[in-house]
C-alpha cells in the first residue's frame, strides 16, 4: 500500500472539502470587518451569526450563548479562569476551588496549576481504571469555596466517555458550574446542553472536519462570566479582536456536516474499530486495551504493548506510511509516561509502549488490515531487539 493511512484523528482532522468551499468567499470576496456599518462589512457579519445559531442548534443552545474562540484550549482557559474571577468578584475577593480529574487535556490541568500560583484551589477527583471519573468522589471533595467542576466529554488518549448526564445533575443540585471539555466528543456524539445540565462547553472546529485555529465556548446565559480579552465589543464584548470571518464559517459548516452525518459514521468508523482491536488482541501477544470498552469514543483503539516503547513505535509506523499517536511524551531527554495512563493505574512498564489509532472519515477495512500486519511487524522487530 503506497498512500498514507492516516490515523491520528484525535490529534486533527482534514478540512472537508464542503468546508473550503464554504471559506472561500470571505477570504478573497467578502473580505469586510464583521464590525464596519456599511454593507460590505454586514455580509462577513450575517455569516458570523448563521455559523453562530447554526452551532447553537447542534447542542440545543441559544445562538447568543456561543461565544467564538481560537480553538479548545482557549476556551478551556476561558472557562476556568473567568469561573474563578466571577466566584471572587461575587464573594469578596475570597479565591476560588475548582473539582476536576487528572485524565484532563493540559489546557485544563495547566490552567488549574496556573490558578494554584494565584492561591485558587484545585482538587483532581479519583477515576477508575477506564478513565471514568468516580462520581462518589465529587461530594467527598467538594470544599466550602469549591465554585467549578470541569470534567472532559470523552477523552483524548484512550476515548473514554465520561458519565456528563450525572456530573450535570450533581454540579446542579450542588450550585456549581459544569463544565466540560468537548473538544473530542462534540460533532462525533450528541450533546444536549439543557438535558445534562452543562453550563460551559469548549470545542475546537479542527477535531471534526473544520479549520485550525477557530473554535467556541458555550456559556449558558445564567452564568454572567467576565470578558476573557478586552478591547473592542466583539463577541458582545466577552472576547475583543476582529472575528476570524473564514474560519467560523469553515466551522459552522463542518458542524452542520457532522452533526447530518454522525450516526452512519458512528456505525462505519466503530465496525473498522472493532476489527482493527480484535485483530490487535487477538495476533500481538502480551497487548492490552486501554480505555471504557462500554463507554468510548467509536473511532478510538488505544493500546499498550509490553516490552516497546510507543514513541519508537509511532517512528517506525511512520516509515510504513501510517500515522498513529504515541501515548508518552518526550521531555528533557526521557520518555514521560502518559499522565492519563498513570491515572488509571498502569505501570510504566506498560504504559512505555502506549499507541493510539483514531479513525476518520477517509479510513477503510483494507487500510486497517494492512495496518494490523504493519503493527504485527514493528512489534515484533522491536521486541527482538529489546
Amino acid at each position: 500500500m503506497n498512500k498514507m493511512i492516516y490515523l491520528d484523528h484525535a490529534a486533527t482532522t482534514k478540512t472537508l472539502p464542503e468546508v473550503a468551499e464554504a471559506m472561500a468567499p470571505y477570504q478573497d470576496i467578502y473580505y469586510g470587518n464583521p464590525s464596519t456599518i456599511y454593507e460590505f462589512g454586514e455580509k462577513s457579519r450575517d455569516a458570523i451569526e448563521r455559523a453562530r445559531g447554526m452551532i447553537a442548534g447542534t447542542i440545543h443552545a441559544r445562538p447568543e450563548e456561543i461565544f467564538f474562540t481560537s480553538g479548545g484550549t482557549e476556551s478551556d482557559n476561558w472557562a476556568l479562569k473567568e469561573a474563578v474571577h466571577l466566584y471572587e468578584r461575587t464573594h469578596g475577593g475570597r479565591k476560588g476551588h475548582i473539582l476536576t480529574t487528572p485524565v484532563e487535556h493540559h489546557a485544563i490541568l495547566n490552567s488549574c496549576e496556573e490558578l494554584k500560583q494565584m492561591g485558587c484551589g484545585a482538587t483532581y477527583l479519583d477515576v477508575d481504571e477506564s478513565g471514568r471519573v468516580i462520581l462518589s468522589d465529587i461530594e467527598n471533595r467538594m470544599e466550602e469555596n469549591t465554585c467549578l467542576v470541569s470534567v472532559m466529554y470523552a477523552n483524548n488518549e484512550i476515548g473514554t466517555i465520561e458519565p456528563v448526564d450525572e456530573l450535570g445533575r450533581m454540579a446542579k443540585k450542588h450550585k456549581l458550574i459544569f463544565h466540560t471539555d468537548a473538544v473530542q466528543a462534540y460533532g462525533h456524539l450528541p450533546i444536549h446542553v439543557q438535558r445534562e445540565n452543562i453550563d460551559m462547553l469548549s470545542a475546537s472546529a479542527h477535531k471534526f472536519g473544520g479549520p485550525k485555529g477557530v473554535g467556541f465556548l458555550y456559556i449558558r446565559s445564567e452564568i454572567n462570566l467576565p470578558a476573557f480579552i478586552h478591547g473592542g465589543g466583539q463577541e458582545n464584548s466577552m472576547r475583543a479582536g476582529t472575528e476570524n470571518v473564514p474560519g467560523i464559517v469553515g466551522m459552522g459548516k463542518a458542524a452542520e456536516l457532522a452533526h447530518r452525518r454522525m450516526k452512519q459514521e458512528r456505525r462505519r468508523v466503530k465496525y473498522l474499530r472493532d476489527y482493527l482491536a480484535y485483530r490487535i488482541l487477538q495476533e500481538i501477544p502480551d497487548v492490552r486495551m486501554t480505555g471504557s470498552r462500554k463507554y468510548r469514543l467509536a473511532n478510538n483503539a488505544s493500546f499498550c504493548f509490553k516490552g516497546i516503547t510507543g514513541e519508537a513505535a509511532a517512528i517506525l509506523l511512520d516509515t510504513q506510511g501510517i500515522c498513529v499517536s504515541s501515548g508518552s511524551a518526550c521531555s528533557t531527554g526521557s520518555i514521560e509516561d502518559s499522565h492519563v495512563l498513570k491515572a488509571t493505574g498502569i505501570g510504566s512498564e506498560w504504559a512505555q509502549g502506549a499507541l493510539r489509532f483514531t479513525l476518520g472519515a477517509e479510513n477503510t477495512k483494507e487500510e486497517m488490515a494492512y495496518t494490523v500486519e504493519r503493527v504485527k511487524m514493528v512489534v515484533a522487530d522491536m521486541r527482538g531487539h529489546a
